[in-house]
Order: C-alpha cells, then structure tokens, then sequence
C-alpha cells in the first residue's frame, strides 16, 4: 500500500519501527518519551538532539532561533502577524492559492494587508512573476507560501524584498528541498508533511525580528518571549518533537536534505511526464511552477474521478483525492514516499487510461477547470 495523503502524510518504516521499540523504554531510562517531563534532563537532551540535528540540515545561521511551538501553520497565520506587525501594522502578502488565502484572511485581524501579488484571476495556475509584483518599503513584512498544498503551485525561487523581511509558511516543502534560511526573516511550518506528526510547529526566525510583539499577544505565542526560554514557557509537544528528532535523524542518514530533493524531483517528474504525454490527463499549472511535493492534475473526463479513486484504492493507492477547494486529484510525494510507490501509481494511471479512453461517457466542459 502507498499512501498518497497530503497530511499527516507518509512516514520512513524504520522510524515508526524505531518509535514502537524506544516506547516502553526510552535509552534504558525506563520511562517512555509519553512519561517524560518537558523540563527532565532525559528530554531536553531529546530537544537538544533534535535542534542540533536540524541546524544541520539546514546549515542554520547563528542568528537565527529555532522554536519549537504548537499551534499549526494555521494558528501561526495569525501569531506571525501579532509578533512582527507590532512596529509596522502593515504587511505585504503574495496570493497563490487556498493556503496563502488563509494566511490574508487571519492576518487581517491584526493589521492592514496588500496583496503584492496573485494569481487568483488565473485560477491560482502560477507564481507571479515578481516584476509584476508592488511591494511596500514600509511593510513589517512580505508573506509567501511556498508550496501550495491544494493548488499545486510552488515558489521554485526566492523573491527578493530588499530591506523587508521576507516571510514564508513552508509547511509542506520543509525539508524536501535545499532552501537558504538566510534570505528570509522568518519561516514556519506545522510538522505532519516532512516533519513529524501533527501537533508540532516550528518556527525559525532572525533574532533581530523578536520582542517586536503585540500587547494582545499570548506569553505562550510570543516568539521573543519563547525563544528566551528555549521554547518552554509552556509544556512542550513532547512525544511530537521526539518523533520529530527521529525524522531529522533519518534524513541526516540519507544524505541530507540536498539527496531527498533530487528523489523528489526523480518522483515529481515521473508523474508529470505521464500526465503531459497522455491526453486523458491534464495538469493546469504553469511547468515552471510545478509543485515537487503536491502534483494536482484532473482527468479529461471528470465523471472518470470517482471511478478513477475507487480502482485505485483498490489497487493499494490510497487518498488520492484532491483538496476540496480544487477538486481533482492530488499525489503528494513527501520524503518518505518511495519512488516504487510513484511507479506503481504511474502504472495505474496509464492502465486505466488504456481502459477507459475510448468507453467514458462524454460531458461538456471537461478540457479545462
């Protein structure tokens, strides 16, 4: 079986082996990860481990913090704006698709928001091309999300904002691929795509950005306040961040984030040629901004999809189904999806296509969404 959800998503065996033997017994200490407090020598070694293991990963700065937090990415769409638009209450945000849609509707909450940016008159199908953006000098900050998770879109470059603090919610491409944290002020990402399992947010952020929030802020969420006490201001996700230091374990044991991204690509691209080739499917995004990690395409014959979901399950390929508010369907190829899995299902498409081209009943208005 190989399981295609957008999130919580696929995880490597050999962590979910490795959690279920430390269950009981976590290192001989005798106390599962469950039993431990947050302030323990036995965990902060485990919260150690995973920063460090993941400063690594990312070759992280020196001034920048890493904050373990809960929250999600969508309760964070609206934290971000409490703690950096408390000098400047204007932000610049770049439109994409459902998620960075999200992202405006709560930050207007808190302050006054441009859209710099968007492709929502083209069916959310591109990023922008950033000389066609109009960004605020004075803005606390510019907004981006780099991989839309229902739209299938991803930033494939990073924008240059100049003095601005570029801000991105990578909640589904973390880890995926090589990124420079140094070009951004501030990224954040709940944890059940790469990370680890729900319940987890990170937030990595220059420290110049801290103790810039808002009164109305909760001790809990405010960045500055956290990243002073080493994210334990309140009882941390505990068993969540530990899976998560399994995770950053296994992708150091890998090669790093640089070899999962070019597995990634090899998997992305075995798909999107199939569906490009095959005139019974139909990918509406711009090539170039092609999601690795989300392919979202459709079938020529929309009254196929339910079939098309059905068969599939059948054959061990299971949440295909695209997001609610783009309908379709969606594979979502996170690290721990094998490339066997991409083929098995790339088999698939091109049999039931082979079955179906020429027996489907024809609707109108199927060419394009």
């Amino acid at each position: 079986m190989f399981n295609f959800a957008s999130g919580p998503g696929m995880w490597p065996g050999e962590v979910l082996e490795q959690a279920r033997n430390e269950w009981f017994d976590w290192d001989g200490t005798g106390m599962s990860v469950l039993e431990m407090p947050f302030t323990s020598d036995e965990f902060k070694s485990i919260a150690r481990r995973a920063r460090d293991d993941l400063q690594a990963l990312l070759g992280l700065p020196e001034n920048y913090r890493i904050l373990f937090m809960q929250g999600g990415a969508y309760a964070h769409f609206a934290l971000l704006a409490m703690n950096l638009m408390g000098k400047n209450a204007c932000a610049d945000y770049v439109q994409t698709g459902h998620w960075s849609n999200r992202a405006i509707i709560e930050a207007k909450r808190y302050g006054q928001v441009t859209i710099a940016a968007s492709s929502k008159a083209t069916g959310f199908d591109c990023i922008p091309a950033q000389s066609g953006w109009h960004l605020n000098p004075a803005a606390a900050y510019c907004h981006i999300t780099s991989n839309e998770t229902a739209n299938g879109v991803q930033f494939h470059w990073t924008p240059d904002t100049g003095a601005v603090p570029l801000v991105a919610d990578v909640t589904s491409d973390f880890l995926a691929r090589e990124i420079d944290i140094s070009r951004y002020g501030m990224v954040y990402a709940s944890a059940q795509k790469n990370i680890g399992p729900a319940g987890l947010t990170l937030v990595i952020i220059r420290e110049d950005l801290l103790d810039q929030a808002m009164d109305i802020t909760p001790a809990v969420f405010n960045y500055g306040f956290q990243a002073k006490n080493d994210s334990r201001v309140n009882t941390q996700p505990t068993y969540s961040l530990y899976l998560a230091s399994l995770i950053f374990a296994w992708i150091l044991r890998q090669g790093g984030v640089a070899t999962l991204e070019s597995l990634n690509r090899q998997k992305s691209r075995k798909l999107y040629d199939l569906i490009d080739a095959d005139d019974f499917y139909f990918c509406p995004v711009a090539e170039a901004d092609r999601s690795l990690v989300n392919v979202c395409f459709y079938l020529r014959e929309p009254a196929l999809e339910a079939r098309f979901l059905e068969n599939a399950e059948q054959a061990g390929l299971i949440h295909l189904k695209g997001h609610g508010a783009a309908g379709g369907i969606r594979a979502s190829l996170y690290n721990a999806m094998p490339v066997a899995g991409v083929e098995a299902l790339t088999g698939f498409m091109q049999s039931f296509a082979d079955t179906w081209r020429d027996r489907a009943p024809r609707t109108t208005g199927t060419a394009a969404r």
